[in-house]
C-alpha cells in the first residue's frame, strides 16, 4: 500500500475521510496529514477494529477514491 497521499490531494480528501469515518475528529484528520499508516492506526483505535479489518477498510476506501 502506498503510504502517502500527496498534500494537495489530501486536502481534497479530508471531506471523504470524514464521510467514511464520521467518528474521526478534525484534529485527528489533520494529524493524519495524508499518511495511510496514521489513518489506519486511528481508524483501528477509534472503531475498535483489528489491524486486518482496518487495513481492508482503508484499502477499499483508497480504491474507491482512486488513491491506490
Amino acid at each position: 500500500m502506498n503510504t502517502d497521499i500527496a498534500a494537495g490531494k489530501w486536502k481534497q480528501m479530508k471531506g471523504e475521510v470524514k464521510r467514511q469515518w464520521g467518528k474521526l475528529t478534525d484534529d485527528e484528520i489533520d494529524q493524519i496529514d495524508g499518511n495511510s499508516e496514521k489513518l489506519l492506526g486511528i481508524v483501528q483505535e477509534r472503531y475498535g477494529k483489528s489491524r486486518d479489518e482496518a487495513e481492508r477498510e482503508v484499502r477499499q476506501w483508497r480504491k474507491v477514491n482512486n488513491l491506490s
